[in-house]
């Protein structure tokens, strides 16, 4: 069975898979498999890249990983394709895929998987990839030998926290002040002009080593076509206005309404921080 998951997902662009019991997992929402029928079995944990040359424009002014149409597109297609395939291969079992709003801590379970390891940020980070992946799981009911790791962390060299624009001891993230409904105080309009970015945050990720190594590599790259087709880079409040309801529901930050980054948008056209 690891076989086919690895190969199915490796001809889809997708080269970092592993699996890991289920019972090395730390659940956070059971109901998730009780309604797939799943209790005890295994984990397929992967990371599917995401970054594209787009996002190396130097006037892209929101973050990477809405470049790119919503991540959660890509990942109900996947599943649509290769679970129906695994049950054709192995109808005793039972199959489901999450992501993002998933049974267990992703992040946790991918670094004991052995997939990466925990940055300075918090984040996940991948050799190949640094950050920039997304994290996505097939879980199933059949219960194979995957021990679990011990969670790694990055060396420590502190450039992520050396290039946050804030000091998150006594301030709030900037990637969640842009996403923050109603309007903004006078600080947190400043910081956001200071910033220059409508929507998200990505000042750690780009000053990671992991990450600079990744691009002088080139392995940072993905070769998935849903993340560099319909590539927007640099977005105008002109251009988010004239978005049909149908594309906007396609971008990664939709989920907040339209008038989140349209107000962050309009902010930032107007002028410098003073």
């Amino acid at each position: 069975m690891q076989h086919t998951v690895s190969q199915l997902l490796r001809e889809r662009g997708i080269a970092l898979s592993a699996p890991i019991a289920l019972k090395e997992c730390r659940i956070l929402r059971p109901y998730l498999l009780e309604r797939s029928g799943i209790g005890d079995g295994t984990a397929f944990l992967f990371a599917v890249p995401y970054y594209t040359t787009e996002c190396d424009d130097p006037a892209r002014n929101i973050s990477a990983y809405a470049v790119s149409r919503d991540y959660h597109r890509f990942f109900a297609a996947l599943f649509d394709e290769i679970l129906p395939i695994l049950r054709e291969h192995f109808p005793q079992n039972k199959f489901a895929g999450f992501t993002d709003h998933s049974p267990m801590a992703e992040g946790e379970a991918a670094v004991r998987a052995g997939l990466g390891f925990f940055g300075c940020n918090h984040l996940f980070l991948t050799e190949a990839y640094s950050s920039y992946v997304f994290l996505g799981e097939i879980v199933t009911d059949a219960v194979l030998n995957a021990p679990a790791g011990e969670i790694k962390v990055c060396k420590g060299c502190g450039a992520c926290r050396a290039a946050c624009p804030v000091d998150l001891t006594v301030a709030e993230c900037l990637s969640a002040l842009t996403q923050k409904k109603g309007d903004l105080n006078e600080a947190e309009r400043q910081a956001v002009l200071a910033h220059g970015c409508a929507w998200g945050c990505d000042r750690c990720q780009e000053a990671c080593p992991v990450t600079l190594q990744a691009k002088k590599s080139g392995t940072i790259y993905t070769t998935i076509p849903f993340f560099k087709e319909q590539a927007v880079s640099h977005l105008t409040a002109e251009a988010l206005r004239a978005m049909s309801d149908e594309a906007f529901a396609e971008r990664a930050y939709s989920w907040r309404g339209r008038a989140v980054i349209l107000r962050n948008l309009e902010l930032l056209e107007k002028g410098e921080p003073t």
